[in-house]
């Protein structure tokens, strides 16, 4: 796709959005690689305007240089916005209980600790992303590896050729020993990308995904 109209289709979505105000943010297409810059007033709205540019077709990569500045003069110190934190994940049940250790640094928070799987661990950073006053998250968490790696790559495989936005046989799954999934293959959309990541994040004690799929 040329860039120009991808840079056009990438603006209309974002005015599309109703989430977001992209008054502040620049974009920029080069060879379908998207740069985005500016500012938005909360991590949350930085996230979204990621997550709204790769639904848009013929996006193959973002380079995210927004920037989060808070409206007004006042800043949350960092001891409330620890306080904040550790209270909105200690009311999701999806999180197991003192599985999480927040750091709040010159409003960056930065999450560790150790999880079963790896939707627990996107709650976390879900959890604490729209937070007053936070301006980046560093999540850190990692997941403990449970089954073995031929369950793992066996469930995985299952889960793609149930996708039906995916064509599975186009994919090949690694899987090592420590949870390691590695990723190759061409599909022809990034959502599709997307789907394929998603599935093998959901299989239980994935640690890492090594993403090598090509958008064609």
């Amino acid at each position: 796709m040329d860039d120009t109209i991808l840079r056009q289709n990438i603006i209309d979505e974002l005015d599309f959005e109703p989430s977001i105000d992209a008054a502040h943010i620049g974009v920029a297409a080069e060879d379908g690689v998207i740069t985005l810059t500016g500012h938005v007033p909360t991590f949350a709205e930085k996230d979204k305007i990621a997550e709204v540019v790769c639904r848009v077709k013929g996006v193959r990569g973002i380079a995210q240089e927004i920037e989060v500045r808070q409206r007004g003069e006042h800043r949350t110190a960092d001891d409330e916005i620890a306080k904040r934190a550790v209270n909105v994940i200690k009311w999701n049940t999806v999180i197991p209980e003192g599985a999480v250790l927040v750091k709040v640094q010159n409003a960056v928070v930065t999450l560790t600790g150790n999880v079963e799987w790896n939707y627990q661990r996107v709650a976390v950073t879900e959890a604490v992303r729209g937070l007053s006053g936070v301006i980046d998250v560093y999540n850190k968490i990692e997941v403990k590896p449970q089954p073995t790696a031929l369950d793992v790559k066996k469930r995985i495989e299952d889960a793609l050729k149930r996708a039906a936005e995916v064509e599975a046989k186009g994919i090949t799954v690694d899987v090592d020993g420590f949870g390691r999934v590695r990723l190759e293959g061409r599909v022809n959309a990034w959502s599709e990308r997307n789907a394929v990541k998603r599935a093998a994040w959901s299989a239980p004690g994935v640690t890492v995904v090594d993403d090598h799929i090509v958008v064609v």
